[in-house]
C-alpha cells in the first residue's frame, strides 16, 4: 500500500510541477505558439536570471505561468506571487543541476526508466512497452504533458530526489527529541483568561471639544482634504429599464422547457445534527468524547429542544443554526452519516453515528422525493431573470448609441444627451477619486474615469451596478490642509481609536499587576469591570474562543498552577490570563504515538536540513558569480502579469 500511495504522492507532484517544468530555452519557444524558430536560443527574450552562464528567461517563467493558470485557478492579483515562485523553483532546479556535474552525480537512463513505470505501469503490459502511440495518449491524459517534458520532469524529479537523500540520509532523531515532541502534543492546560478589547473601549470614550481640538493641533499632519469634484451625471437607470421590459407568457414557458434540467431535484434531505469531533484525539479521550455524547443523546431522547443542546455542545459550525445543515442529496456527505439522513423518518432523532469526524446525533427536519418542478413554481424565478436579461440587452444598445454621440462631440451638453436618450440628470456632493458614488453606483473604473476628466469633458458610458452613466466635471476643489470641522468625524473615531488602544494596554497591566500579587483574577477583573472566561483543557493545537490558536500563548505552558502569565498583545486585543490546571501528558498514550511522532520529526528535521542546503547553495553560487538576478527585468516581468 505504501508504494502506491508513495507512486500517487510523486505523480502528483508532477501534475503541481508542470508549473516548473524544466526544459531548455530553445525547446521553451518550440512550445509557446509563435515563438522561436530553429536557432535554439531566446529569441530576443529578456533575461530574468542566470545560472551558470544559463539563462532564464521571461518567456520560461510566463510559460509556466500561462500552464497553471490556464484552467483561471490563480487570482489575477496573485500572479505576481506565482511568478516569483516559479522563478524559485527554476534557479533551484539549474542550480542543482550545475552541482551535479561538479559532484558527478547524475540520473542513468535505467532509473528513469524504473520511475516511469511506476507512475505509468499502463505503458506496459506483461513487461512489454505497449507502443510510443499508446505511452503518448497516456502521458498526456494523465499529466497534460508532452512526452519530452514529461520524462524531463521526471528526471529532475530524481535528480532532486538524490540530493534529497545526500542531504538527509544521515539525519536521524534520538528518543529524547520524539519524548519531548511527545511532551509538547500532550500536555494540556486549563486557564482563567481575560480579553480586553480596544473596539469594545471605543464607545465609552466622550471627548470634550477642547480635547477633540488639542487632539487635531497635535495631529494636524494626518489630516488634509484630498483634491474633490462635482459631477453631473447622466444616467439609464436598469430599474426602469426593467420596468418597461414586457416577457410574454411564451418567452417564459420556452426558456422553462430549454432548462428543464435545472428544475429537476433530487432525492434530498433536511438534516440537522450535533457532533462531538474526535479527530486527532487519543483513544481515551475518544472514550470521553463517546461519554458526553450518550449524555446529550438522553437528553434529546428525554424531549430537550435539540437546537439548543446544539448550540450548546455541538463542535460544527453550524452549531450557532442550531444544527441545521439545509438540504443535502446523496453522495454529498460520508456513507455512514447520508444512510441515517436518508432512512430515518422525518421528525425523528437518531442514536449516535460515527463517523471519521466524530459522533453525531442527527435529526430529519425535512424530506423530499425526487421530482421536477412545474412551471407554475418555478415561474416567479424565471421572470426576472428575463427581464433583467431584456433590460440588459436594451441597456447595452442605448449604451453603443451614447457612446457613438459622445464620440461626436466629448465637450457636447449633458443636457441634450440626457434629453435625447431619456437619461435621469443629477450632481453629485464633491467627491474624491477614491470615494463612492451611491447616486451613480459603484463600477472598477469610476476613480479613474473621474481623475482624467477635465471639466466641462462628456465621459463614455461606465456601466455600474445601477445602469451606465455618462459623467462629466462640473468642478474641481483642489486638495488643502484640513479644518477640524471638514474632518471631525474621522478625527473623533481615530481619537477614540487611539484612546482606547492606551486604555486598554493600561487596563491589562493594571490587572495582570493585582493577579500576579495574589488576588483572583475573578476579583481583579470585575473591579475593573471586566468578564473572566475559562478555556476548555487544550494543548498547543487546541485554540480559545475569541483568542485563537494556543500556539499564541507558548509561556502559558511553563507556567504553574495559580500563576498569571505577562499581559500579551494578540493582534489588536490583550489577554490576561491564569491557569487553573497544568495535566502532564500520559505515559501510557507515548506507545501509541511514538512511530507517527518519530516519523514526522524526521521529516520535519530533513526538510529544514534540506531547505538549509538551497539557501546555503544559492548563497554559494551568488559569492562564486554563477547564480545573477536582472531585478530591473524582474520587476517588469511581475508588473506584466
Amino acid at each position: 500500500m505504501w508504494k502506491a500511495l508513495q507512486r500517487r504522492e510523486v505523480l502528483t507532484r508532477i501534475l503541481l510541477g508542470i508549473v516548473v517544468v524544466m526544459l531548455a530555452a530553445g525547446m521553451l519557444i518550440y512550445l509557446v505558439p509563435g515563438q522561436g524558430g530553429g536557432s535554439g536560443g531566446t529569441g530576443g527574450a529578456e533575461i530574468v536570471a542566470e545560472v551558470g552562464g544559463r539563462p532564464i528567461t521571461a518567456l520560461e517563467v510566463e510559460t509556466q505561468l500561462r500552464r497553471l493558470t490556464r484552467n483561471g485557478n490563480v487570482p489575477p492579483g496573485l500572479q505576481p506571487l506565482y511568478v516569483q515562485q516559479i522563478l524559485n523553483q527554476l534557479l533551484f532546479l539549474r542550480m542543482i543541476e550545475l552541482e551535479a556535474r561538479r559532484l558527478g552525480i547524475r540520473v542513468t537512463d535505467q532509473e528513469r526508466a524504473g520511475r516511469i513505470r511506476q507512475l505509468i505501469p499502463t505503458a506496459f503490459v506483461d513487461d512489454r512497452f505497449v507502443g510510443i502511440e499508446r505511452y503518448t495518449a497516456e502521458v498526456q491524459q494523465r499529466t497534460g504533458l508532452s512526452v519530452p517534458e514529461f520524462e524531463e520532469v521526471v528526471r529532475q524529479s530524481l535528480l532532486e530526489e538524490k540530493f534529497q537523500h545526500l542531504v538527509t540520509d544521515g539525519i536521524s532523531v534520538t528518543p529524547e527529541e520524539v519524548q519531548e515532541e511527545f511532551r509538547q502534543r500532550n500536555e494540556k492546560i486549563k486557564m482563567e483568561y481575560v480579553l480586553i478589547k480596544p473596539d469594545a473601549l471605543e464607545a465609552k470614550i466622550s471627548p470634550s471639544d477642547r480635547e477633540l481640538a488639542a487632539y487635531f493641533e497635535q495631529n494636524k499632519g494626518r489630516y488634509t482634504v484630498p483634491e474633490r469634484r462635482v459631477i453631473r451625471y447622466a444616467l439609464l437607470d436598469l430599474d426602469q429599464l426593467r420596468e418597461r421590459a414586457r416577457v410574454s407568457e411564451q418567452e417564459l414557458r420556452t426558456y422553462y422547457n430549454d432548462h428543464i434540467e435545472l428544475y429537476r431535484v433530487q432525492n434530498r434531505s433536511r438534516v440537522s445534527h450535533i457532533l462531538f469531533k474526535t479527530v486527532g484525539k487519543t483513544d481515551a479521550e475518544v472514550a470521553e468524547i463517546h461519554k458526553t455524547a450518550e449524555e446529550v443523546l438522553k437528553k434529546v431522547k428525554r424531549g430537550a429542544k435539540f437546537e439548543e443542546l446544539a448550540k450548546q455542545y455541538s463542535e460544527d459550525t453550524t452549531k450557532d443554526k442550531g444544527g441545521d445543515l439545509g438540504w443535502i442529496v446523496k453522495g454529498q456527505t460520508v456513507p455512514e452519516f447520508e444512510q441515517v439522513a436518508f432512512n430515518l423518518p422525518t421528525g425523528a432523532t437518531s442514536d449516535l453515528v460515527k463517523t471519521p469526524y466524530g459522533f453525531h446525533i442527527i435529526k430529519v427536519v425535512e424530506r423530499e422525493a425526487a421530482r421536477t418542478k412545474s412551471f407554475e413554481e418555478v415561474r416567479g424565478a424565471i421572470l426576472p431573470l428575463l427581464t433583467g436579461e431584456k433590460a440588459d440587452r436594451l441597456a447595452n444598445e442605448a449604451a453603443d448609441q451614447i457612446t457613438a454621440e459622445v464620440r461626436k462631440a466629448t465637450r457636447g451638453s449633458l443636457d441634450d444627451l440626457a434629453k435625447k436618450f431619456h437619461l435621469t440628470v443629477g450632481e453629485t456632493r464633491p467627491v474624491a477619486p477614491t470615494d463612492p458614488v451611491p447616486e451613480v453606483g459603484n463600477a472598477p473604473e469610476l476613480g479613474d474615469t473621474l481623475s482624467r476628466l477635465r471639466v466641462g469633458d462628456l465621459s463614455y458610458p461606465v456601466r455600474t451596478e445601477r445602469g451606465y452613466v455618462v459623467l462629466t466635471v462640473k468642478e474641481v476643489l483642489p486638495a488643502h490642509p484640513a479644518t477640524l470641522a471638514e474632518v471631525r468625524d474621522k478625527l473623533l473615531a481615530d481619537y477614540r481609536h487611539d484612546q482606547a488602544v492606551e486604555l486598554a494596554k493600561t487596563r491589562a497591566n493594571e490587572l495582570a499587576k493585582r493577579a500576579q500579587s495574589g488576588e483572583a483574577l475573578t476579583t481583579a477583573a470585575a473591579a475593573l469591570g471586566l468578564e473572566v472566561k475559562t478555556s476548555e483543557a487544550l494543548t498547543r493545537t487546541g485554540s480559545v474562543p475569541d483568542v485563537g490558536s494556543a500556539r499564541q500563548l507558548p509561556g502559558a505552558f511553563s507556567l504553574e498552577v495559580g500563576q498569571t502569565g505577562p499581559p500579551t498583545l494578540l493582534r489588536a486585543n490583550w489577554i490576561v490570563y491564569r491557569v487553573v490546571a497544568h495535566d502532564a501528558a500520559k505515559p501510557e498514550e507515548f506507545e501509541k504515538q511514538r512511530v507517527e511522532i518519530e516519523r514526522q520529526v524526521l521529516e520535519y528535521k530533513r526538510q529544514l536540513a534540506f531547505d538549509s542546503f538551497h539557501v546555503a547553495l544559492e548563497e554559494r553560487m551568488k559569492r562564486e558569480g554563477k547564480l545573477k538576478i536582472m531585478p530591473e527585468n524582474l520587476r517588469r516581468l511581475t508588473r506584466a502579469t
